[in-house]
């Protein structure tokens, strides 16, 4: 393995920046305003129980990232809730005869400790149902990020962008595209599992890389990541898992949101200019809550920091000059304190509005590719997502916790029409270019059952069964032709994940999960590229199969009552872009059993850290190491892109930590670093640097926080990308990186009734050419500047 190459940017830099001393009056600012939020009522249900399951059901109501330590709610009970209180007030109700108390640090997270005030501890952010046995944040042997509704809401204020807000929030994540494909956005430098509510957004069997707009932000509560390979919800985890849990019903019969926005590019012009609408209705109801939310956004077309309108990529897709709208809705009914049953509907569409044709810029010159309009042919890119999600869960079936789920998500992505493929000749002897269309439908089911307690409270066993069916094709949108054959992946998997409590301060993390897949495709003909409406060659269908089992094991260690460490190893896979190997055969006399590995790919994550805590800060630094011997690697071959498979190794180092000043003020720093090599040229030696296309830029980012006053608050945040050259490229136009700043800006005011907020994208009008242009994708009609200074005023009001 190679040694980390750190450059002549020391770490100790990036960590120092965080923490540099404010103003006079910076700390002089009101102490009492961070408190303010916790003073408004809601009305709650809960009923008398015990205390652990009514403390979780109470954060779920009241959107609050805690829940209760097992090892001081363990058989307490409380006397239940019912009426209107604050969430002050609630939990002073619920945690009544405890002998536990409680005190606030922000808006998302609590202490608690025993009422004498000693022994206080950290009352843990909600456990992450990413993870299987919904293990708790700051309690695993691998770097978990939990980002709550108040940080994706400080994020909305200023850009509606999902891949450039994972970035900003989100170590290891390279910089959003600002297009509708996310191809190039990786997770410390491989593929993340995109999940709604743990059902798979992802396409393995056909990767698109459109599963980034599944689902609209407004109806997203938090987001979960983990950090680095994982096989707990199987195939697609090679970077990572970043899993989007929606909304629940907020206390009170009847609970109504509405939100306005309204966006600017810097010189407001009228193709600029974009809109997007926001209602909710949500509440309780007895043992009922039910949710039902709508979104619709109309984006005009962007604009840089030149006042040049940015280059439309016509045909992976747009989200400038696009509409977009998402319906969704869920009901949940208790069928007693134990047990609730749920169910969840979502539909998202988001559609080009076909409006504007791609310049060519010149990539020798600096000069982005730009737009002007025009009517692209055929018809315009599109994502179409339905995604449905029936839930059981039981708090305390025979001591244990069982979990049950039942999925379907419905996909579909069509591209723009590419220049010089698919020609064919129409019924009236007309040369016309077809265009692709994806669509995948996944019906699956997940079980778990997990004990804890187990040998004097020192072991939590979690078990379960996966079973997932995936059905994909590529069709061809205007001759109804047949692109990429259509494949059905079979897929079960049982796994056991045990936590063991070695000793007090000393825990190991270990389990193992087999995985049995099987492909089905029957017999096909290919097409022949040069008239799609003629067969190209036959293909014997086939049936290849593979069986693997994963393995990951970690362990955390509580050195003081302020530093934690902790090491990991654990396994992710993947399976290759079956759809490029099937639609791609010309050779006469194949078959799918021949032609098809179906080879998983399996990546080995290494990973140690540390983490530090204290009355006012906290930081987590991990390094890491990914391996596969048999990674896909992505590359262009004139203007296609094609799968290698190849060994790869990538190493990196994640930073994240947050400072609280006083009351009112806080920083939060952000720094990722990673690089990787492989070997292309099959010696089994990695000794080529790996690509901008693989890997994310070196970057720093601070943020600042302040709470002004009861009414007023401010976020500022400066994103730093490194320059870097990446030595072994073979293509000179994508080996030099030009690194930018880009700093963000909102202001938000809360009225007699709702509130107001002003956001500003790219607050300094930087002039820069997108790292994905930059490092990943030749060509004058890919070479995409980044959006310029954009404006973003906001009104929302609950009622």
């Amino acid at each position: 393995m190679q040694t980390l190459n750190r450059r002549s940017r020391p770490l100790a830099l990036a960590v120092s920046l965080a923490l540099i001393p404010l103003s006079p009056a910076v700390l002089a600012a009101s102490p009492d305003a961070a408190g303010a939020q916790y003073q408004a009522t809601q009305r709650y249900a809960i009923p008398a129980g015990p205390l652990g399951t009514a403390l979780s059901r109470f954060a779920a109501e009241a959107g609050l990232l805690l829940s209760s330590d097992a090892s001081l709610t363990a058989g307490k009970r409380s006397p239940g809730l019912h009426g209107e209180y604050s969430r002050e007030q609630a939990l002073r109700q619920l945690l009544a005869g405890s002998g536990l108390e409680f005190r606030f640090t922000d808006a998302d997270t609590v202490m608690l400790q025993p009422a004498s005030g000693a022994g206080a501890m950290q009352l843990s952010t909600i456990a992450v149902t990413a993870t299987r046995g919904n293990s708790v944040k700051g309690e695993t042997p691998q770097k978990i990020t939990v980002i709550g509704r108040e940080r994706i809401e400080e994020q909305l204020q200023h850009s509606t962008n999902r891949g450039q807000i994972l970035s900003n929030l989100i170590p290891g994540y390279t910089p959003g595209r600002q297009k509708l494909t996310n191809s190039g956005e990786t997770f410390r430098g491989r593929d993340a599992l995109i999940l709604i509510d743990g059902v798979p957004q992802s396409n393995p069997l056909r990767d698109s890389a459109r599963d980034g707009y599944t689902i609209d932000l407004s109806m997203v509560e938090r987001i979960e990541v983990i950090h680095g390979a994982s096989a707990e919800h199987g195939l697609g985890a090679t970077g990572g898992i970043i899993n989007y849990v929606t909304k629940r019903a907020e206390a009170g019969e009847l609970n109504q949101h509405a939100a306005v926005r309204m966006t600017a590019d810097n010189e407001f012009h009228s193709e600029g200019l974009g809109y997007k609408l926001d209602y909710q209705v949500s509440g309780l109801r007895g043992d009922w809550d039910y949710l039902a939310a709508a979104s619709v956004q109309e984006r005009g077309i962007f604009y840089d920091g030149e006042d040049r309108t940015v280059g439309i990529d016509e045909i992976s897709g747009e989200i400038q000059d696009s509409t977009s709208f998402d319906l969704f809705g869920k009901v949940g009914y208790w069928l007693d304190d134990n047990q609730n049953l749920e169910f969840s509907l979502n539909r998202f569409e988001l559609e080009s509005n076909h409006d504007y044709i791609a310049v060519a810029g010149d990539r020798t010159r600096g000069i982005p590719t730009t737009s002007r309009e025009a009517t692209p042919p055929n018809d315009a890119p599109f994502n179409e997502a339905t995604t449905a999600n029936l839930s059981y869960k039981h708090l305390d079936w025979r001591d244990n916790q069982l979990k049950a789920q039942l999925y379907y998500q419905r996909f579909r992505a069509q591209f723009g029409t590419h220049p010089t493929a698919f020609p064919y000749t129409d019924a009236m002897g007309n040369s016309q270019l077809d265009q692709t269309r994806t669509e995948s439908d996944k019906l699956g089911g997940k079980f778990t059952l997990t004990r804890a307690g187990l040998f004097d409270d020192r072991l939590k066993l979690t078990t379960g069964i996966d079973l997932l069916q995936d059905t994909t094709k590529q069709v061809l949108a205007q001759t109804g032709r047949t692109y990429v054959p259509e494949s059905v992946l079979h897929n079960a998997a049982a796994f056991v994940q045990g936590n063991i409590r070695v000793m007090d301060g000393l825990s190991l993390h270990t389990g193992a999960r087999y995985e049995y897949a099987k492909l089905d495709v029957d017999d096909y003909s290919t097409i022949d590229r040069s008239n799609v409406t003629q067969d190209l060659v036959q293909v014997d269908g086939g049936s290849p199969d593979f069986k693997e089992p994963l393995y990951n094991l970690g362990v955390v260690y509580q050195a003081t009552d302020r530093i934690q460490l902790f090491a990991n190893y654990s396994e992710g896979f993947g399976i290759p872009d079956v759809g490029r190997a099937l639609r791609g055969i010309s050779t006469p006399g194949q078959d799918v059993d021949t032609l098809v590995k179906l080879q998983p790919i399996v990546t080995d994550n290494r990973e140690i850290g540390t983490r530090l805590s204290g009355e006012r800060f906290d930081l987590e630094i991990s390094y890491y190491e990914s391996d596969s011997d048999f990674g896909e690697r992505l590359t262009q071959v004139g203007t296609t892109f094609v799968g290698k498979r190849e060994k790869v190794e990538i190493q990196g180092v994640d930073v994240s930590g947050s400072l609280r000043v006083n009351e009112a003020h806080s920083l939060d720093l952000i720094y990722s670093y990673n690089e990787g090599k492989s070997d292309t040229d099959g010696d089994g030696e990695v000794d080529t640097d790996l690509t901008g296309f693989n890997v994310a830029p070196e970057r720093l980012t601070l943020k600042w926080r302040a709470d002004w006053n009861d009414r007023m608050s401010s976020h500022v945040q400066l994103s730093h990308y490194f320059d870097n050259t990446f030595s072994d490229q073979t293509n000179a136009n994508l080996r030099e990186f030009n690194g930018y700043d880009l700093v963000d800006a909102s202001l938000s005011y809360r009225l007699p009734v709702g509130r107001a907020s002003l956001g500003i994208e790219n607050l300094l009008n930087e002039e820069y050419i997108s790292y994905y242009s930059q490092t990943a994708r030749d060509g004058d009609n890919q070479y995409f500047a980044g959006r310029g200074r954009t404006f973003t005023l906001s009104y929302e009001l609950d009622f």
